[in-house]
């Protein structure tokens, strides 16, 4: 849902006026306007894509669009490319109130604002926007507020029936056109021609540096082929049209839960509004596969989306007469989000032993830094029951096809990562065994991903789409133990039935959970050891972040050792992948069977390379 808030006074300008911004990778456009919707001032600046930005630049952003205005808004309405998740429209709610204090403001994706600036009479029925430009995407919202998104995932991966979809099929047309002919045909010459090229091999190079916004480009001699008949790029455009429809009618049936009903699909972008013969095209294969359709084609700019939804914030009676019904978040329980709780964390308190620390010698430092790191064994110690109990979990899940999960964010996220990475050479694992994630994906493994940590049901997806089950275990690492995406995975988690361990460094954390009235909230198990406070205060990559590998080592070792991994204190499903390591599987067949390192060398070499097989066989002919 997009977010809102509206408990402030509008601006006491003689002529109130609402702004609208709706920001895309090509540019933002944004507009200032009466509550009549009569034109203050219209801008046009820089593109803007949310998950691109740092936090600073985004401020820079919407402050030059401020320093434009003629006068102070009395709402905002903001739409911006990338802004998908709640965490994401937290983040520029956030950004623009620093901006527009005390103003009314409603922040969402550019695709809910260009669905907003649909015509009235899509506003008494469940609507399907339709987007094809450089992108292409379907989105639809019903008056319930339930949303459908279909596509939208750029250019490699999705965006199909796009001005770049259309671009790639048209290239990869011509030139199997070329190896059937022996000659460009019509498109292909016009091709050509558009990028000043004197032969089709020049193409080769151009197609793997050229961006997104070029190879759309090659639509526009797509379109005007196909109006002059020629038959490769009309049957091109039949296809696009074809994937656009499908796409659409696919996103209407997820919006009506598959019931047959009056659906408005509202047509925008450049690929459909720019071509009206495709425009027809797809409006037909849409009624043809939804009887009930109602196709609208967009008759102004989306960004009049972001005013109506301005407007809705400051009068009793909005412009757009159907204002986006919010759909309740998923959001922290009060007895996990309480700030108390945090306050009461041994990572948040000030540790008095450095108190010094900016005046201390650097000897005195290293000792100070390995005297705290010397107090964690026996922390950790007192939570040996639960860590033993989770343990048998994880062998227990191992021995039954099931898997474990690290759930983290910043740095918990990465030591998970970094312990499942590691378990496949050392154990000879399948690599999907052991998995990490961690908040804001693979980016966040080198750097910060703004807000990713704040988005409860972004931990959720991810352990959906993981697939997790009844036979898995799952455990979210949070140094203070109030992290909302690890709590949206655990309890994703334990609604599939896998058992559920959440390790943290804040006993308090145990009584907050006890007083949970939502018990699918609350994990199996908790795992909280006092370290008291960081050397340098908060900083939870220190002692933390040590005492989680140290708990890690142990779950994942012991939990091998039990499924058989190991013999003695040895690594006999080690995958020799290197020299060092094919010279340690010597040693160890050596040192398990007694047998020279040529005999061990060659039990390897018969066994492939197997560690346990090798064993098994000298062990074999032994007895």
């Amino acid at each position: 849902m997009p977010r809102r808030s509206t408990s402030s006074t509008p601006s006491k300008a003689s002529a109130p006026a609402v702004l609208g911004i709706e920001a895309g990778g090509t540019r933002t456009s944004v507009i200032l306007a009466t509550a009549d919707s009569k034109i203050v001032a219209e801008i046009q600046t820089g593109p803007a894509v949310l998950p691109l930005m740092s936090d600073r630049e985004l401020q820079w952003h919407l402050k030059e669009i401020a320093s434009r205005l003629p006068q102070p808004p009395a709402a905002i309405g903001i739409g911006m490319a990338g802004a998908r998740s709640e965490a994401d429209k937290d983040r520029l709610h956030r950004a623009a109130s620093r901006i527009w204090p005390q103003v009314p403001c409603l922040a969402t994706n550019d695709l809910e604002t260009a669905l907003a600036a649909a015509p009235q009479a899509a506003s008494d029925r469940p609507r399907v926007l339709v987007l094809s430009g450089t992108g292409s995407c379907c989105f639809g919202r019903n008056a319930e507020g339930r949303t459908a998104k279909v596509g939208g995932r750029g250019h490699v991966i999705g965006d199909r029936a796009s001005a770049c979809d259309i671009g790639l099929r048209a290239l990869r047309a011509v030139m199997a056109d070329l190896d059937q002919k022996g000659k460009m045909g019509a498109l292909g010459t016009a091709m050509l021609n558009a990028l000043t090229f004197n032969e089709p091999e020049q193409l080769i190079p151009w197609s793997v540096q050229a961006s997104k916004t070029e190879i759309a480009s090659l639509a526009v001699t797509v379109f005007t082929v196909a109006n002059q008949g020629d038959r490769l790029a009309r049957g091109l455009l039949a296809e696009a049209a074809g994937m656009l429809a499908e796409d659409a009618v696919l996103c209407a049936r997820q919006l009506t839960g598959g019931k047959e009903e009056p659906v408005a699909f509202v047509m925008n972008g450049g690929v459909l509004l720019k071509n009206p013969a495709f425009l027809q095209q797809v409006s037909r294969r849409i009624r043809q596969q939804w009887p009930q359709a109602k196709v609208l084609p967009l008759q102004q700019s989306s960004v009049w989306g972001a005013v109506y939804l301005a407007q809705s914030l400051v009068s009793a009676s909005p412009a757009w007469p159907n204002p986006t019904t919010p759909v309740p978040a998923v959001t922290l329980p009060a007895e996990i989000a309480d700030m108390a709780v945090l306050a009461k964390s041994p990572t948040e308190r000030r540790n008095p032993r450095s108190q010094h620390l900016d005046r201390i010698s650097l000897p005195e430092g290293v000792d100070l830094m390995l005297s705290e790191d010397a107090t964690l064994p026996e922390a950790i110690r007192g939570e040996r029951k639960a860590i033993t109990r989770l343990i048998a979990e994880v062998a227990s899940a191992f021995q039954n096809e099931g898997r474990l999960f690290y759930v983290g964010a910043g740095t918990s996220g990465r030591l998970g990562v970094l312990d499942a990475s590691e378990i496949p050479p050392t154990f000879r694992a399948p690599r999907e065994q052991v998995q990490g994630i961690i908040a804001g994906g693979r980016q966040a493994l080198w750097s910060a991903v703004e807000g990713a940590e704040d988005d409860v049901q972004a931990g959720a997806q991810a352990v959906m789409h993981r697939s997790v089950r009844r036979v898995d275990v799952v455990v979210g690492i949070a140094a203070s133990g109030r992290t909302p995406f690890v709590w949206g995975a655990l309890r994703e988690a334990k609604k599939r039935g896998a058992f559920t361990c959440m390790l943290c460094f804040n006993p308090a954390m145990k009584k907050a959970a006890a007083r949970l009235k939502d018990t699918s909230w609350k994990p199996a198990l908790i795992i909280a050891p006092d370290l008291g406070p960081e050397v340098l205060t908060g900083s939870t990559r220190l002692k933390s972040g040590t005492a989680t590998k140290l708990i890690l080592n142990m779950v994942t070792t012991l939990a091998m050792t039990r499924v058989g991994k190991v013999i003695s204190n040895l690594m006999v499903d080690v995958n020799p992948s290197n020299v060092k390591l094919r010279d340690r599987a010597v040693r160890i067949i050596s040192e398990l069977t007694q047998a020279s390192p040529e005999q061990a060398r060659e039990a390897l070499a018969r066994s492939g390379w197997v560690v346990k097989k090798a064993y098994l066989m000298l062990s074999s002919k032994a007895g």
